[in-house]
């Protein structure tokens, strides 16, 4: 059984619940998870989990509206942990991000890099949580062979993301997940996952247990 490291914790969202969906989910196929708020502990066992998956809201919090949550919550990832990041990708492993992930770590401009995308305050918005069609684009096998649907969860729009990201599926024009290589490892980035009905989908519960699975470099050979 293959072990995935679930960084997890913040604000604005019911990260226990929807970490705990997640682990759930990959439990299906094989794949056993820790969940942890420390992240920086957490990355110090990096070399025990072939996956890791961020789903959290961890960054320096520099805007003035979140002026009372930076004591509990404000953070900054040190040297060490972004090391122990890009050689978990170096030895082959497999990096999943969730949501809230490309709002994480903005004091590592790499960070951006190795996920293929950020939140640009400037820009960056979605609109308010409802139901949202999502459209699968197919020729990977992620996404390959499943149909568009319908979930609630929120739709990050404009993000800054880099011009050889092709997506996987998106929604109103707004790319929401893709899959890359880096190094040696791999990557996806999931943009749904804001509570756990985004976890209530059959299909969204299918490409992130196919997500896993291509991660691993394992065979991604089911139906939805």
């Amino acid at each position: 059984m293959a072990r995935n490291l679930i960084l997890s914790g913040g604000v604005f969202h019911d990260f226990p619940a929807t970490s705990a969906a997640l682990a759930e989910t990959l439990a299906e196929v094989g794949v056993e998870s820790d969940i942890t708020e420390d992240i920086v502990g957490g990355l110090a066992d990096a070399p025990e989990y072939q996956l890791i998956t961020v789903n959290a809201l961890r960054w320096r919090m520099r805007q003035d509206r979140f002026a009372e949550h930076r004591p509990r919550w404000r953070f900054e990832l040190p040297v060490g942990a972004r090391t122990a990041l890009l050689d978990h990708l170096e030895r082959g492993g497999g990096l999943l991000c969730m949501h809230t992930a490309s709002i994480c770590f903005d004091d590592w401009q790499g960070w951006s890099r190795v996920l293929g995308g950020c939140w640009d305050w400037a820009k960056s918005h979605h609109p308010p949580l409802g139901w949202a069609s999502v459209r699968i684009h197919g020729g990977h096998p992620v996404v390959d062979g499943l149909r568009d649907f319908d979930l609630v969860d929120e739709v990050y729009s404009d993000l800054s993301v880099q011009s050889d990201v092709r997506p996987l599926a998106s929604s109103l024009g707004q790319p929401l997940i893709w899959a890359r290589p880096v190094r040696r490892g791999r990557v996806v980035y999931d943009a749904l996952g804001h509570d756990t009905r985004s976890y209530d989908s059959p299909i969204h519960r299918t490409i992130l247990q196919r997500a896993a699975l291509w991660l691993l470099k394992r065979p991604v050979a089911f139906s939805e």
